[in-house]
């Protein structure tokens, strides 16, 4: 099936291995392929822009699914989990989302389970500052 894409002036999409970038006229794609990864400027993190632990963690995993060996991630992003979960253990039902398909080798779907990751720390980020509006946040998630 195919996926259509509709791309803003200048944005950026990963295709496979390869950036594209938009002019600056709207433009719409219609990519046909097979388990060819597809990522939209939004969605994806730098190393520069993963700057909290479910960041990093979301970055290792779109690092798999972009990667023709997503293997080369997976000490990276179990180390990363093991930080998040023995911090955070009520973040366990989502790592085991992620995991799960990371193992079924839908890594796709694994990335945005770990979009809920983010949400969870921005969440308990959010709870954090509501209680301690004069705390440190750097250590709350």
């Amino acid at each position: 099936m195919a996926l259509k894409v509709e791309l803003k002036p200048h944005e950026r999409i990963i295709v496979g291995n390869s950036v594209i970038t938009n002019t600056d006229q709207r433009a719409r794609l219609l990519i046909d392929g097979e388990n060819v990864p597809i990522l939209r400027e939004r969605d994806i993190l730098t190393p520069e822009t993963a700057d909290s632990p479910a960041k990093l963690v979301y970055l290792a995993v779109q690092l798999m699914y972009i990667s023709p060996d997503p293997q080369t991630q997976h000490g990276t992003y179990f180390n990363l989990v093991r930080d998040i979960v023995t911090a955070v253990p009520s973040s366990w039902p989502i790592i085991e989302g992620i995991n799960n398909n990371i193992m079924s080798g839908d890594l796709y779907r694994a990335l945005k389970e770990a979009r809920k990751l983010i949400a969870y720390e921005d969440k308990l980020r959010d709870q954090y500052k509501a209680t301690h509006p004069n705390g440190d946040v750097s250590s709350a998630a």
